[in-house]
């Protein structure tokens, strides 16, 4: 059965550190259970769906723990969290490489290559003659001179922060409006309806590439990083104390058609994750049958021929 646990015992384990100095004590995964950290944004909500429904048909009890990126990667690091399926790289580097300099977590694979994220305009404001990044300052007051974020401390908030600290652009007399992914569409659905000039941060997949006729703008400083891919992190020590588990993970890919499929069904159709998970694996047995290639269930029995019987029941 999957379990959602509330994100607040990180909070208070964060507090006991800071008030008493004492290192929180890790928690060891049972061979049984294992624990998924994700971050609230589509693509990668359902991506942990799937994931966590395949461990429950091979046997596994699956708990799910939702929270901001440096939450989920504490949580790995501590030993609370055993997966997290989002680790966008390079993007992410500033939170990941910490922990894995520390050694208590490493990525497994990369699981989806496909993927940008960076600043975008709608397109009539490309067309009008912002393509690039250094394009934006020239029409400071069309856009207020604010470019739209996510949540606080994600990485593409923080690169848009560092860049107006250091003048990159010109930036230095804007600003970064932070809020959240459903919070950020709906200032650039406003924009769009009104014809207004917005820029914010965007990426793909993500069911936002639909919605709007969006651009992406060029970033000739670089201030974004190239060759984003998303990668599978497990904190250390999971690998050896489910080796079964770990093979999936290690086999376990998507592509952005099938993270398209899923963001669509869950954000646009309106469906719970779970019920995306539960339908999209009912109907890609092929695909899934090459990710538990080898992998047992936790009685010993092949998983491809458990997963089948589950869902034919």
């Amino acid at each position: 059965m999957k379990k959602f646990k509330l994100i607040s015992i990180f909070l208070i384990l964060t507090a006991v550190v800071a008030v008493t100095g004492i290192q929180a004590p890790a928690v060891s995964a049972q061979d049984d259970t294992i624990d998924f950290g994700y971050v609230q944004w589509p693509g990668v909500t359902v991506k942990t769906h799937v994931a966590a429904k395949i461990a429950e048909y091979l046997g596994y009890d699956a708990e799910m723990t939702s929270g901001s990126q440096a939450i989920v990667f504490k949580g790995l690091d501590t030993g609370d969290l055993d997966v997290f399926l989002g680790n966008w790289m390079p993007t992410m580097k500033m939170h990941f490489d910490k922990y894995e300099e520390k050694g208590s977590i490493h990525n497994v694979r990369v699981n989806l290559w496909d993927v940008v994220y960076k600043t975008a305009v709608p397109d009539y404001v490309y067309e009008a003659g912002v393509t690039s990044l250094s394009d934006l300052n020239k029409y400071a007051e069309k856009f207020n001179s604010t470019i739209y974020g996510i949540e606080p401390g994600n990485e593409g908030n923080i690169i848009i922060q560092n860049a107006i600290k250091n003048n990159n652009y010109n930036l230095k007399d804007w600003k970064l409006q932070a809020s959240s992914t459903a919070g950020m569409l709906t200032a650039v659905k406003r924009a769009v309806n009104n014809k207004e000039w917005i820029a914010f941060n965007a990426w793909k997949p993500h069911y936002m590439n639909v919605m709007f006729d969006i651009r992406y703008l060029e970033d000739p400083e670089g201030i974004w990083a190239e060759g984003e891919r998303v990668f599978t992190v497990v904190r250390n020590g999971f690998e050896d104390e489910n080796p079964n588990y770990y093979k999936f993970l290690k086999q376990f890919k998507v592509t952005a058609p099938i993270q398209n499929k899923w963001i669509d069904s869950y954000k646009r159709q309106g469906k719970n994750p779970e019920v995306v998970a539960e339908e999209w694996i009912a109907d890609n047995l092929d695909v899934v049958n090459q990710w538990v290639y080898g992998v047992e269930t936790v009685d010993g029995r092949m998983a491809r021929k458990a997963i089948k019987e589950q869902i034919n029941n």
